[in-house]
């Protein structure tokens, strides 16, 4: 895999404070994506989800959570070894599902589309304002992207994952911003626990309607925090 050290990337220290994850860049302290999608969540979205909480039990609901937290750790982990050529396709050989769940995503999303990577795992900022990691920055099927690599426990509709396209929207966004680029498409590769592959695009005026959308959701965030 053909590797473009283009674009400077920032390395950041990230910590929690008050129960929000903020990212330290130079003087500043910017609270990451994701908390601020988790504190600006609607009503609906809250009761929706603490309904679920009461139906399966609270103490199975924190299993899910953190079953499906380690698998999809694990399967960032292995997709990222293998792009970087620490390990080969006879690594995927054993039955692990996490191992099989990064194989489907490398055979249906990556092999024969992606031709150049700019950076994994990198932090991405909006000055002043939001910072986040984004799983990719990359050249695919001829477009810069930013991709995120998910797992699920069942198929997913474009209704459930709206934060998804979200944190793709923010992290386009600050790329753009700071390393002056314009950026095609957002992009979600999925991997289901029973190995089913999905995938998710946003682009031109879609991706610039979940830019604009997040950034509505960073306003919101300051203004629930008295931030100025």
């Amino acid at each position: 895999m053909k590797w473009n050290n283009k674009f400077s990337y920032p390395k950041s220290i990230r910590s929690i404070e008050d129960g929000l994850r903020k990212y330290l860049m130079g003087d500043e302290k910017l609270p990451s994506v994701t908390s601020i999608l988790q504190a600006t969540k609607s009503e609906e979205d809250k009761a929706s989800l603490e309904n679920w909480k009461q139906r399966v039990g609270y103490t199975q609901a924190n299993k899910i959570k953190n079953e499906a937290s380690n698998r999809g750790t694990s399967m960032h982990s292995y997709i990222e070894d293998f792009l970087r050529g620490r390990i080969n396709e006879s690594f995927f050989e054993s039955n692990e599902q996490y191992k099989n769940m990064a194989k489907e995503i490398i055979e249906k999303g990556i092999n024969g589309r992606l031709e150049e990577i700019y950076g994994m795992e990198e932090t991405l900022y909006y000055p002043e304002q939001y910072a986040g990691t984004a799983d990719m920055i990359a050249v695919f099927e001829g477009k810069d992207v930013v991709i995120d690599f998910k797992q699920a426990n069942k198929p997913k509709k474009t209704d459930y994952i709206q934060d998804y396209f979200l944190q793709l929207g923010a992290y386009t966004l600050a790329h753009d911003v700071v390393h002056g680029t314009k950026m095609k498409a957002g992009i979600i590769l999925l991997c289901t626990k029973d190995i089913l592959f999905q995938e998710f695009k946003i682009e031109g005026v879609e991706l610039e309607m979940y830019q604009n959308l997040f950034l509505g959701r960073v306003k919101k965030f300051y203004e629930m925090n008295n931030i100025t």
